[in-house]
């Protein structure tokens, strides 16, 4: 009834506050372009940023319009296949990650360039407000994005897998920034206390009616990889006893499957959520023996492919037919043996997994991955991560090796 009320004054509106209105939101979008010129760091608010102010009277000669298109610059590939345009760029999470697995190699705290990567992501924490601040205005800000720039969204996945690498490394500045950052992750947790990724309480659908509303997601409800990650920084940080962490480890057991998955929503797809979350409530105390995890470690099992590594396709995301099914991959194989490896698993399962990255391991010392792995928004837009198939599995086999040898 709103949307057809809305159509009719859509016809004749008041001409002072539609002025107004567009006017605000003109304003709201040139005061949130980062110093880069792009919008929150990724293609798809940066182009449409670009072009709603276009049709409001901003010539490409304008300060905004001229250093969003330079910024532009940055994110264009040219190479034999010709020009094309980067959706996003994604250096503090590939660092985070890259440092958690070489760490899970073996590689000393003290190593330089471990030292030197801390160095460089703790010149990338937030310090200042975002728009998360609407909803948690007396929380003092901290925490990391996941891009170059993006400095009014930090998000706690990337604040999560930054705690946990940066931990491990020995650089006289980590500390007060991991306080930092644990103090403004623990806060952002939602009524229910579960996590989402850039916000706190932003669940409401209503706004996903709006008929524009019609691309990726405009909410931000809690998921279970990014409840997991958080999980498991906290308990690293010792915090697994306090209040925040034990609602987080109850969110995630209600969020369970009933066929004993977790739904991945930043990863494709269950493979990725129960590799997430099976870790992270071992490492909060849950028994590895446990119904839930026990029921994981089945399903996880039972999706492995004949040739012994593991797959989801993305189309499961839209047909539960596709779910834990797909080409095995490299990310994927190494997400199931990290959560089948924290379940205490010495399986044939778990052997036949390791053989399946040590098989496919190119003499570079790599794994190809030519399927996309990651997920922006699910059904509409992926990511194929070019160092999900050198972090991953390097991180998977040092932890089982960590097993085999103690």
């Amino acid at each position: 009834a709103l949307d057809r009320a809305l159509h009719r004054y859509e016809r004749r509106p008041l001409p002072g506050l539609r002025r107004a209105a567009i006017r605000r939101a003109a304003e709201w979008i040139v005061a949130r372009q980062e110093a880069d010129g792009s919008w929150g760091g990724i293609q798809p608010p940066w182009v449409y940023s670009l072009i709603a102010l276009n049709l409001e009277g901003y010539d490409v000669d304008h300060p905004v319009m001229r250093d969003g298109l330079r910024g532009l610059a940055r994110f264009t590939i040219e190479d034999e296949r010709g020009r094309r345009l980067e959706a996003c760029q994604s250096p503090v999470w590939d660092t985070a990650l890259a440092m958690g697995a070489l760490l899970d190699a073996g590689t000393p705290g003290d190593h330089p360039a471990l030292v030197q990567a801390a160095g460089w992501v703790l010149g990338e924490e937030i310090r200042g407000p975002g728009d998360w601040s609407v909803r948690r205005p007396s929380l003092p800000p901290g925490g990391w994005a996941f891009e170059f720039d993006n400095d009014g969204y930090p998000d706690t996945d990337d604040t999560a897998e930054v705690i946990l690498a940066l931990r491990r490394v020995e650089h006289p500045d980590a500390r007060p920034a991991i306080e930092r950052g644990v103090r403004w992750m623990s806060g952002m947790a939602t009524r229910d206390g579960g996590f989402g990724a850039f916000d706190a309480d932003n669940t409401r659908t209503l706004c996903t009616k709006l008929p524009f509303c019609d691309f990726g997601a405009v909410i931000d409800p809690p998921s279970a990889d990014v409840t997991a990650h958080v999980v498991e920084a906290l308990v690293a940080e010792g915090r697994g006893g306090e209040p925040v962490t034990r609602r987080a480890v109850g969110w995630l057991l209600k969020a369970q499957e009933p066929d004993g998955s977790w739904y991945g929503r930043w990863g494709a797809n269950h493979v990725y959520g129960t590799g997430t979350v099976v870790p992270a409530l071992v490492a909060a105390g849950i028994r590895p023996g446990a119904a839930c995890v026990r029921r994981a470690v089945v399903w996880l099992e039972a999706h492995q492919n004949e040739d012994g590594g593991w797959g989801e396709d993305l189309r499961s995301y839209d047909d539960p037919a596709w779910v834990g099914r797909g080409a095995s991959t490299a990310s994927q194989t190494a997400w199931a043996l990290i959560a089948l490896v924290a379940a205490g698993e010495r399986s044939p399962a778990v052997e036949r997994g390791v053989a399946w990255l040590v098989d496919h391991q190119n003499d570079d010392g790599t794994w190809d991955e030519p399927y996309f792995t990651g997920t922006g928004f699910p059904g509409d837009f992926y990511i194929n991560y070019h160092l999900y198939r050198l972090v991953f599995p390097i991180s998977a086999l040092g932890r089982y090796l960590r097993t085999v040898e103690s």
